[in-house]
């Protein structure tokens, strides 16, 4: 005997939801999901009307819902914004040129004006360039930390007011663990705001904040929205696996264990007379930052010197004597230049 809609009673239920465990239809699928990124939305006052708004694109489920219904609630709702698709090329043959045809897609199926911007274009490096002098234990840092800033300084050309990113519930959950695990309460403190708004830098918000990834996937299954599925080349070792395998394992035991982590990050208290990092600006670029370099600088000095692990760990140490240009020792050389394949 088919299982009926608990909303509206009529229709064969489709799914049952991760987050509520309702059984519904797809058309009221559909709208709790996008009422409730509305109600997210307004509640934390994302948006102002008139403003002009970037959406990440990489192609990927996350960016590519994203994008379909904020679309979709700026006309519902009149929200009254100018809504950009900006991407990442971060020049990883075989993954990124074939995500960056679906955005291309994406760009003409929603009708919104697309600018890519490429690590080469700004850093004089592809990732399948540092791959090769770095090899496959560190590259997610040198992707993370250039990717986050190609985003802010794509904003900055497009002249967006805000920039809007496809982080779900699994992505902050996956986030505070990490975090909590580094011993980064810096991060910890901040991974969890829906608004992240640094000074001399584009606000950034994360409306599906606390949207279930498998919801997300549900969506775009339902609805038939084009987008790109495969796992990047390199991630298969990056640290972000394991903690998402462990939350994984979490979520079957607990199905609430996601909602949970993030609250806790919300929740979390930090001791008053605990020393947090000063934000300034990079001596180099003008990125913020709150060392003398900015970790893309740092990175980008290694990449060019022939020191791949220059800016991996704590050499903070270094940072003077790399503004004043300084020489390194021969063993510091050595150290830094050594790579584990």
């Amino acid at each position: 005997m088919p299982v009926h809609c608990s909303c509206c009673g009529k229709n064969a239920a489709v799914l049952r939801r991760p987050k509520t465990g309702h059984t519904l239809c797809k058309e009221c699928f559909f709208w709790a999901f996008e009422e409730e990124t509305h109600q997210m939305i307004v509640s934390a006052k994302l948006f102002q009307k008139g403003e002009t708004i970037g959406i990440g694109a990489s192609g990927g489920k996350d960016s590519t819902v994203l994008a379909h219904v904020l679309k979709v609630l700026n006309d519902r709702y009149n929200y009254g914004l100018n809504l950009m698709l900006l991407s990442v090329d971060e020049g990883i043959s075989g993954y990124r040129d074939d995500s960056l045809e679906t955005v291309k897609r994406n760009q003409q199926q929603y009708d919104l004006p697309l600018k890519i911007i490429s690590y080469e274009e700004l850093y004089g490096w592809t990732m399948d360039q540092i791959v090769r002098k770095v090899g496959l234990k560190n590259n997610c840092t040198f992707c993370g930390v250039f990717r986050r800033q190609a985003l802010d300084r794509g904003a900055m050309m497009l002249k967006v007011d805000k920039v809007c990113t496809g982080h779900n519930a699994d992505d902050i959950a996956e986030t505070v663990l990490m975090n909590f695990l580094r011993g980064d309460i810096a991060r910890l403190r901040r991974c969890t705001a829906i608004t992240t708004d640094s000074e001399g830098a584009i606000p950034r918000c994360k409306p599906l904040k606390y949207a279930y990834e498998k919801e997300i996937v549900l969506y775009a299954y339902f609805k038939k929205l084009d987008y790109f599925s495969t796992e990047c080349v390199y991630s298969p070792n990056a640290y972000r696996g394991y903690a998402r395998a462990f939350l994984k394992d979490l979520e079957s035991i607990r199905p609430s264990a996601i909602m949970d982590v993030i609250h806790s990050g919300e929740n979390l208290s930090v001791k008053e007379d605990v020393k947090m990092p000063t934000q300034g600006t990079c001596t180099r670029c003008g990125y913020i930052s709150s060392q003398g370099l900015c970790k893309a600088c740092v990175l980008l000095e290694g990449l060019n010197r022939g020191l791949p692990k220059l800016g991996i760990g704590k050499h903070a140490k270094l940072h003077n004597r790399l503004l004043n240009k300084e020489p390194l020792t021969e063993a510091e050389m050595k150290k830094l230049r050594a790579v584990d394949f």
